[in-house]
């Protein structure tokens, strides 16, 4: 199946609106992206936050006569959201492929710490005997160990003794933390979302890392048993309303692990977790950073 796609300024229109009038004409799709280099972080819960110069981009499937087809799509974009759309909109050709494989083609194999790997389910396993091998592809929940939040968290991770022990993985996403976790000798590992997605996610790959049998996946209302590690990769206004939370949740002489953080951020959260914690480590990357604490006995 072949697309084209349909491209103009979001300006000071109604985000609603566009995306009413769009999907009313036929849009497969709509995304928008950031025309300049302005970081959206940290939304609140619900809030949708763009860029002060936006972009919309709506994909259509191709008909036999693609010209005439985007003159009368974009006709009808004039006549619901003013002319300047149909002015300013580009419409062009979006080349076939098999969408689901493209996004990997960048997707390589990561070590981090002495012996963790993260690698592609297709990659051939590293060659040293030691390797503890985590098999992941990108998916629609967020970790792969390429951002800066995951990659310190699990460097951090792959230094801690974690034989036998319990691991609390708060924010589960793709499950990457988690599963590491029990690669690396977590006897079980509870993996906690309010995405739906994510849970599906880290369940099916744990299935594919050999690891279900050992992982309790559950949303955020659910108990949290005391255990030695708790890792959040999350954000730092979540972590600073959920420190009581996670404090109680890791047991006494545990660790935690905070990330999610942009460098700037790291001081209220560490003031959060304070009274719970001596904090022993605060490891950066770039812009971000990850917390790493013990828990006061």
């Amino acid at each position: 199946m072949s697309f084209y796609e349909i491209e103009f300024p979001l300006a000071a229109l109604d985000l609603g609106e566009v995306e009413a009038a769009l999907f009313e004409i036929g849009a497969s799709s709509i995304t928008f992206v950031d025309r300049g280099d302005e970081p959206v972080l940290e939304p609140k819960p619900g809030e949708l936050k763009l860029w002060r110069d936006t972009l919309v981009r709506a994909l259509f499937e191709e008909s036999a006569d693609v010209t005439r087809d985007a003159v009368l799509r974009l006709d009808r974009l004039g006549m619901s959201l003013g002319p300047q759309v149909a002015q300013s909109a580009r419409v062009r050709a979006v080349a076939t492929q098999v969408w689901e494989r493209a996004w990997l083609k960048d997707w390589k194999s990561m070590r981090f710490g002495r012996r963790l790997w993260i690698i592609p389910h297709a990659a051939d396993p590293p060659q040293e005997l030691d390797a503890v091998v985590v098999r992941l592809d990108p998916g629609l929940a967020f970790g792969t160990g390429a951002h800066p939040t995951t990659a310190l968290c699990l460097q951090i991770l792959e230094s801690l003794p974690l034989s036998g022990r319990a691991v609390i993985d708060y924010g589960c996403g793709s499950g990457i933390l988690g599963l590491a976790a029990l690669k690396l000798g977590a006897a079980r590992v509870v993996a906690v979302d309010l995405d739906a997605q994510a849970l599906l996610a880290t369940r099916e790959n744990a299935i594919r890392n050999d690891v279900s049998a050992n992982i309790i996946v559950q949303g955020i209302d659910a108990a949290l048993t005391p255990s030695y590690c708790v890792l959040a990769n999350i954000l730092a206004g979540p972590l600073i309303e959920l420190a009581p939370k996670l404090t109680a949740a890791c047991a006494p002489g545990g660790r935690i692990v905070l990330s999610g953080l942009l460098k700037a951020q790291a001081h209220a959260v560490k003031a959060a977790y304070a009274t719970g914690f001596d904090m022993v480590q605060v490891i950066e990357r770039d812009e971000w950073c990850c917390i790493y604490g013990r828990r006061v006995l």
